[in-house]
C-alpha cells in the first residue's frame, strides 16, 4: 500500500484553501503567455482511460473540434464506442435558429444516432436511451452568460446522470469572457430555459468548473451528486483573451458579438431588433419608431436568424460593430443600451416583456429602467452579489489569476 503525502508548511498540513492556493500558483509557473491554449478535446491521453470500454454519449456540436477534426471522429480513430450524440440548441452541425426545436437525426458522417435534446419535448433523454450508455463526455463550446443554454443542457445531462448512475467527463473549453463576474444572481422564482443556476448573468467560469460547481453546491435535481471528471484546459488563464476558431452559434459571428452578447441580448426582451439578420447581430439596436437616430439598418431573413425582429422593416438606432473589443469587454454590463432604446422609442411598459425578467433574473429592473434609474445606480444593486458569488466559486476554479490582474 502507498501512503498518501499531505502537503505542509511550517510543520503543519496545509488547509485546503492553501492547497488550493499553491495548485494554482504551480500552474501560473508553467504558464507561457506564448504558447496556445490546449482544450481539453485535445488531451486525448488524459481522457481515453475514462471512456476506453465503455458506452459514450457526447454531448457536442459544430464547436467540439480538435484542429480540422471533430471531436466525435477523434474518438471513433481512437476505438472509443461512441453510442449516441446528444445535441444542444441550434443542433449538432450548429445551423438551426435560435429556440428553433430541432429533430432527433443520424449523423449522416458516422451513422451514429443523434438524440436531440432541443427537440420542444424535454430536455432530459430517455430512460431507454439512458440505458444504453455508461458515461457521458461534454465537449461544448460556451460563452459564458447565464442566458445561454449550452451549460443548462449540460446539467440536464448531469441530472439524468445522477438519475441513471451514469458518469460524466467534461472536456473542457475556454470561456471567452471568463475575466468578467457581473449581473445579479438569479432570482430561482424566474428558473427557466434561460436561467438554470442561481449564478450571476456572466459568471466568468468554463464549462468544467461550472459543472464542479453544481456537483459540490448540490444544485442537481434533489440535491444529488455524480461521478465527474473534468479534462482540462492548458496554458490558459483568467485573463487569457481567447478567440473562439468556429462560431459557438449562428448569430455570436465573432468576438465582438460575444463580448457585447452580456449587454446587447435583453434586447430580446424586447420590440427592439439587436441586429438578428443583418452582418452584426448583437452589434447594433434599432427599431422603426426609434427618434433622434441617423444610423439606419434592415433585418432580413437569411440562415440562422430566418425571422428577425423587425423583419424588413426600416430601423433607426445605435452601431455598436466598431467598439474596440477591450472597451467592450471592461464594460461587462452595460444597461445603457437598453435604457437609450427605452427612452427613444414611448412605449412605456410595452418596451418590456415577461422574457426581459427572464434573461435579467430579476422582476425589479425593468421598473428602475421606468422610474428613470441610471445604468450605474441599477449596476450598484447586484455588486454584493458579485461578491458573494466570487467567494461561493472559489474552491471550484481549474484556472488562475495572473497576479498583475484585479
Amino acid at each position: 500500500m502507498v501512503a498518501l503525502s499531505v502537503p505542509v508548511a511550517c510543520g503543519r498540513a496545509l488547509t485546503p484553501g492553501e492547497q488550493r492556493d499553491k495548485k494554482m500558483q504551480e500552474k501560473l509557473a508553467r504558464y507561457d503567455a506564448g504558447l496556445p491554449v490546449i482544450p481539453g478535446a485535445a488531451r486525448v491521453d488524459e481522457y481515453l482511460p475514462l471512456l476506453k470500454g465503455k458506452r459514450v454519449a457526447l454531448l457536442s456540436n459544430q464547436t467540439g473540434m480538435v484542429g480540422d477534426k471533430h471531436t466525435l471522429d477523434l474518438m471513433l480513430g481512437h476505438g472509443v464506442n461512441v453510442v449516441t450524440i446528444f445535441s444542444p440548441e441550434h443542433g449538432f452541425r450548429g445551423n438551426a435558429d435560435a429556440g428553433e426545436h430541432v429533430a432527433s437525426s443520424v449523423d449522416e458522417k458516422t451513422g451514429v444516432p443523434i438524440a436531440s435534446l432541443y427537440d420542444g419535448k424535454t430536455p432530459m433523454p430517455s430512460a431507454a436511451t439512458m440505458a444504453g450508455i455508461d458515461v457521458i463526455a461534454i465537449d461544448l463550446q460556451d460563452v459564458g452568460l447565464r442566458f445561454y443554454t449550452y451549460y443548462v443542457t449540460m446539467i440536464h445531462l448531469m441530472d439524468a446522470a445522477a438519475k441513471y448512475g451514469k458518469s460524466v467527463v467534461v472536456l473542457d473549453r475556454p470561456n471567452p469572457n471568463i475575466m468578467t463576474v457581473d449581473g445579479p444572481i438569479l432570482d430561482m422564482t424566474l428558473k427557466s430555459g434561460v436561467g438554470w443556476l442561481p449564478i450571476p448573468t456572466v459568471y466568468g467560469m468554463t464549462m468544467g468548473e461550472l459543472a464542479l460547481m453544481a456537483n459540490g453546491e448540490h444544485w442537481l435535481e434533489d440535491g444529488k451528486e455524480i461521478e465527474l471528471h473534468v479534462v482540462e484546459c492548458d496554458n490558459y488563464t483568467r485573463q487569457t483573451r481567447y478567440a473562439l476558431p468556429i462560431a459557438p452559434s449562428p448569430n455570436l459571428p465573432n468576438m465582438l458579438s460575444i463580448y457585447l452578447y452580456p449587454s446587447t441580448c435583453y434586447f430580446e426582451g424586447t420590440p427592439i431588433s439587436l441586429g438578428r439578420g443583418t452582418d452584426w447581430p448583437f452589434q447594433l439596436y434599432g427599431h422603426p419608431t426609434m427618434k433622434g437616430k441617423s444610423f439606419t439598418f434592415t433585418p432580413r431573413s437569411r440562415p440562422g436568424a430566418k425571422k428577425p425582429p423587425c423583419l424588413d422593416q426600416l430601423c433607426y438606432g445605435v452601431d455598436l460593430h466598431n467598439l474596440d473589443a477591450e472597451q467592450a469587454i471592461r464594460q461587462g454590463i452595460n444597461l445603457q443600451y437598453v435604457i437609450d432604446a427605452y427612452r427613444s422609442t414611448d412605449m412605456g411598459e410595452k418596451f418590456f416583456t415577461r422574457f426581459f425578467d427572464l434573461l435579467m433574473g430579476r422582476r425589479d429592473i425593468k421598473q428602475m429602467i421606468m422610474d428613470g434609474k441610471s445604468a450605474d445606480e441599477i449596476k450598484a444593486t447586484w455588486r454584493d452579489d458579485v461578491a458573494r458569488f466570487k467567494q461561493q466559486r472559489r474552491p471550484y476554479l481549474l484556472y488562475p489569476e495572473p497576479p498583475q490582474s484585479k
